[in-house]
């Protein structure tokens, strides 16, 4: 059975930094590409960071490019997010995921999801 399980959320001041763990289990995520979503109250699901299997590419949504790093290690089978320069609108559940096909940034191209970590900036 596959499991992600996110950590590492809470509540920061404006300003300060977060890092976000998702380690995995059931499955290698060496072979498989990860990304971080998110979602705020009454809001959808939007795309925050993914990565390529080595590490070697990344990408970002605007909103968060420069501030946000995403990194993954794969002997250690968990990928990471780490988040600098936060906003009060970076307040949201954070979710990390597999990759399975389609558009890196569109939560249907991935099959597999954690149950989320809270994050929480206060102004």
């Amino acid at each position: 059975q596959v499991q992600l399980v996110e950590s590492g959320g809470g509540l920061v001041q404006a300003g300060g930094s977060l890092r976000l763990s998702c380690a995995a289990s059931g499955l290698t995520i060496s072979g498989r590409r990860m990304g971080w979503f998110r979602q705020a109250p009454g809001k959808e699901r939007e795309f925050v960071a993914h990565i390529m299997w080595t590490g070697g590419s990344t990408y970002y949504a605007d909103s968060v490019k420069g501030r946000f790093t995403i990194s993954r290690d794969n002997a250690k089978n968990t990928a990471y997010l780490q988040m600098t320069s936060l906003k009060p609108e970076d307040t949201a559940v954070y979710y990390c995921a597999v990759y399975y096909s389609g558009a890196y940034y569109a939560p249907p191209s991935y099959n597999y999801w954690g149950q989320g970590t809270q994050v929480t900036v206060s102004s």
